[in-house]
């Protein structure tokens, strides 16, 4: 049976009171805390570094997922993984060698991702699927929340599934972009476990009645 994670992206929470934020939301039923981090160079915005990383960490006891809009990315995942990060991911364009970034963030005793772009090929996958603990797939273009789901990240998610179950390998499929109680069983269906949700989450009321639907639509894939 498919184990399901529901990763809030605090990208759109409340920073003036992110230690409470987190807090409640893991409170709500979360397995785990997404991380943004962009640069304002990778991608068009500035967010957020390894010191709020840092400040979080003591509030919550779930993984913190880190997902690294950066490049060049390298410099940056010691200061992470220092700074309490579980999960670092990063996209192949913020690096040089990516095969070499994978080993670096290991060596640091994180888990290892590699994040792909709507329009990124998945032959990048082919040579680093042994490195990697997470694949995350934007269903919608980085840099910004609050956007519209891409439909035919679907059939790319289906792709991707058969390439992790072929290898025989634990590999978490995150899917980040988008995601919303009415749409999060369809992505479980074309194949993704983890699921990154922003304003569908953090701009409700309720967290834990979000959380709880989106795990009631979940139970029927």
């Amino acid at each position: 049976m498919t184990t399901y994670r529901i990763a809030p992206s605090i990208l759109s929470a409340d920073f003036a009171r992110l230690g409470e934020e987190v807090r409640n939301v893991v409170a709500a039923g979360a397995d785990m805390i997404h991380f943004d981090v962009m640069d304002n160079h990778y991608v068009p915005n500035l967010t957020i570094g390894p010191l709020v990383c840092e400040a979080i960490r003591p509030h919550v006891d779930v993984p913190i997922d880190v997902h690294l809009m950066v490049k060049p990315v390298d410099r940056i995942i010691p200061d992470f993984a220092k700074a309490g990060a579980n999960i670092i991911s990063f996209h192949p364009e913020g690096s040089e060698h990516i095969d070499r970034t994978l080993q670096l963030i290991r060596e640091h005793g994180c888990k290892a991702g590699l994040v792909l772009n709507p329009g990124t090929p998945l032959h990048i996958l082919e040579h680093v699927m042994d490195r990697l603990d997470l694949i995350l797939l934007m269903s919608v273009n980085p840099g910004f929340g609050g956007q519209s789901f891409i439909p035919h990240t679907l059939k790319k998610i289906a792709a991707v599934r058969k390439l992790i179950d072929a290898s025989g390998r634990d590999i978490m499929l995150q899917v980040d972009g988008g995601v919303k109680i009415d749409n999060i069983a369809e992505i479980a269906a074309a194949g993704a476990d983890t699921f990154v949700a922003g304003s569908a989450i953090f701009g409700k009321a309720d967290y834990r009645s979000v959380i709880n639907d989106m795990r009631a639509e979940l139970a029927k894939v």
